[in-house]
């Protein structure tokens, strides 16, 4: 049996807790710290509910750097490095002012017992990673995980970088971002869904929900449902800043599902939403490559790069119940064969075998 220990900064879309989740049902003993709380509702295992800077200036910088990342995208993912004397200033606070709670809830919940570590977003409790310098050094295995725009915007932390056994990504396009990237289809519980709901309405009800609408292409998909509603009377439905529960509730009453379409800094593929309504069987849209679109096995997803593209897919799929049908039983069948805890288990314990770690 191993123990397997989850660092994240957040429970992002509630994939950390899917890995922590999947390691207890299949044998092992997981937990998963969070430094801050999910502000969507995600559940949580032991969360130390650090404040975010949240204040104008913090806000300001986050948009700066946000800009700057987006109109000189890296052909390789950046090394991390503070901006200024005033960010540096910052992080090494921060490390300083967390250091007694982080070190108690070591003490209090055993972490040094654990076997292997997991950074997921490649980012320790500190910046300057002493704790995971320190957890190697007591012969512990060190595995970074990476899911999204930590290595697209942040980059790697050097640190935790140089001293890492295995480095995993459930993102394809971080496959070119960094050398030595082993792909890991991220653990899902189609369990956990609700029952999917045929509701009463005559028109096709068409849901999208975005986290962060520039990444998911939002102002693009918003112009093509305006166009498709002036020829076909549908229910378009936009879920923000709701609850994982009620979103989950109104996505299992729809008809199709648009996950992310032409937009920029998210990468291409499928997230979460993607995947939860695959796995009600909702048939669902987002973008690819085209080596992304031929490198994925068995694809389920109905695949639009563009706004004409939207636009006839969804024309396509609004008028042929048989083809909403069709991509709704492939989704359902394909999520369980690829992102099932034992498959994903599977897996990652083949990378763990690969790399040395067990």
């Amino acid at each position: 049996m191993l123990k397997i220990l989850h660092i994240a900064p957040q429970n992002y879309a509630g994939v950390p807790y899917d890995f922590y989740k999947m390691h207890n049902a299949c044998g092992d003993t997981s937990r998963l710290i969070t430094f801050h709380k999910n502000p969507l509702s995600f559940p949580e295992d032991i969360c130390l509910e650090l404040p975010l800077p949240d204040f104008s200036f913090a806000r300001l910088w986050r948009k700066k750097k946000m800009r700057l990342r987006e109109s000189n995208t890296p052909a390789k993912a950046p090394i991390f490095k503070p901006k200024n004397i005033l960010e540096s200033a910052y992080f090494a606070l921060n490390d300083f002012l967390k250091q007694n709670l982080v070190e108690e809830t070591i003490e209090k919940y055993n972490l040094n017992e654990y076997d292997i570590i997991h950074f997921d977003s490649g980012l320790d409790f500190y910046r300057n990673a002493k704790q995971a310098i320190k957890w190697k050094k007591m012969g512990k295995k060190i595995v970074c995980c990476y899911y999204g725009s930590d290595l697209r915007i942040r980059g790697l932390i050097k640190e935790v970088d140089a001293i890492s056994d295995l480095n995993i990504t459930s993102e394809y396009d971080h496959l070119y971002l960094k050398n030595g990237l082993e792909y890991l289809f991220y653990p899902y519980n189609v369990n956990e869904l609700p029952e999917r709901r045929r509701h009463l309405s005559h028109k096709i009800k068409i849901v999208h929900s975005p986290t962060n609408r520039k990444y998911k292409g939002t102002d693009l998909i918003l112009s093509v449902i305006e166009k498709i509603k002036k020829e076909t009377d549908i229910e378009f439905i936009l879920l923000e800043n709701m609850s994982r529960d009620k979103v989950l509730a109104i996505k299992s009453e729809c008809d199709i599902s648009i996950d992310q379409v032409g937009g920029t800094m998210g990468g291409t593929g499928y997230g979460k939403a993607g995947l939860e309504t695959l796995a009600m069987g909702i048939p669902t849209i987002t973008n690819m490559t085209e080596e992304y679109e031929s490198w994925l096995p068995e694809n389920p997803f109905v695949v639009a790069n563009n706004g004409d593209e939207l636009f006839l897919k969804l024309s396509l799929l609004i008028s042929d119940e048989v083809r909403r049908n069709d991509f709704g039983i492939r989704g359902k069948i394909w999520v369980q064969k690829y992102h099932g805890y034992e498959s994903v288990n599977k897996r990652l314990f083949a990378l763990y075998k690969k790399y040395n770690i067990v």
